[in-house]
């Protein structure tokens, strides 16, 4: 048989639900409010077929730039040989979701706001430089269980060619 390339060949596994994720999306996707300048990520849903965006765009993130009653314009970068075009493209709602890709520069964002705004009353403690957030641990074992590793040269100069 001769190999078809249609708009959604190669799509088998790409647009393939999750195990026991099958079915009609729930309503909330729908009553999502999207606005002009908003980041989404476009992810196709297979059990929705009108509005359904080409697969290069499947998994990309882009800003909303028209808002209809059913369905939002979004602006993609599409690689093209050795540019990028800006490619508006038009999907249903239920095709995107919020993108969270901001998440941590807007967090970072209202921190420093929020610091701006304790230095401005004078509450502000000194930050300390080269203090982990994260958490740290001691591991404590018995002197007889550990095992140190370490190279020993006459092991592998037994493996060289000269």
């Amino acid at each position: 048989m001769v190999h078809s390339y249609g708009y959604k060949s190669g799509t088998r596994h790409l647009f393939a639900k999750k195990f026991r994720a099958h079915g009609m999306p729930n309503l909330s996707r729908r009553l999502q409010t999207y606005r002009v300048g908003d980041y989404v990520d476009v992810v196709a849903d297979p059990a929705v077929r009108k509005g359904m965006p080409h697969k290069y765009y499947h998994g990309k993130t882009g800003i909303v730039w028209n808002v209809t009653p059913r369905g939002v314009g979004v602006i993609m970068n599409k690689k093209v040989a050795t540019r990028t075009l800006r490619k508006r493209i038009c999907v249903r709602t239920e095709h995107i979701r919020p993108s969270k890709c901001r998440d941590a520069f807007t967090n970072k964002l209202k921190a420093y706001r929020e610091y701006q705004a304790a230095k401005k009353a004078g509450k502000t403690e000194e930050i300390k430089a080269g203090v982990s957030t994260r958490g740290s641990k001691i591991v404590k074992a018995k002197k007889q269980t550990v095992k140190v590793l370490k190279r020993h040269p006459d092991e592998f100069d037994a493996l060289l060619p000269y």
